[in-house]
């Protein structure tokens, strides 16, 4: 892996939560994911209630994350392009995700999991000066 790669991933564990994009029915399509990191691949949760998986699952997605929310002095987002598979993950992977919600949008959550291999990875670094950040504290 190149070190860019590596510190995609180093970051990526930093947050639980990002957002996979494609399409669907060629119009652009954004849907919010769980993730882990296993084995140089990401593995992605999602509510198979909304059907997004179906426009993923074989298809070229990119999956994207970021602190931006955190309060934290420098921001960071990074984004994985690449082919996303349907997947049944193994008892240990699934460990990985701890707990799972109760409900997505008033229904029962139902996993539904797909193991994207990263083809091209981007770090995008945001770095703010101090005296900038502390005008805007409260």
């Amino acid at each position: 892996m190149s070190t860019e790669e590596l510190r995609a991933i180093e970051l990526l564990n930093r947050v639980s939560h990002g957002h996979v994009a494609t399409s669907m029915r060629a119009m652009p399509l954004m849907a919010p994911a769980r993730h882990v990191v296993t084995g140089g691949s990401v593995l992605l949760r999602m509510h198979a209630g909304l059907g997004y998986h179906r426009a993923c699952g074989g298809g070229v997605v990119a999956y994207g994350a970021d602190n931006f929310g955190s309060g934290e002095e420098n921001l960071w987002s990074v984004q994985f392009t690449g082919t996303a598979e349907l997947v049944d993950p193994t008892a240990p992977e699934i460990e990985l995700f701890d707990s799972s919600p109760n409900s997505v949008d008033g229904q029962a959550f139902v996993p539904v999991f797909m193991r994207l291999e990263p083809q091209f990875v981007t770090v995008h670094m945001i770095e703010y000066a101090r005296e900038r950040q502390s005008q805007h504290a409260a």
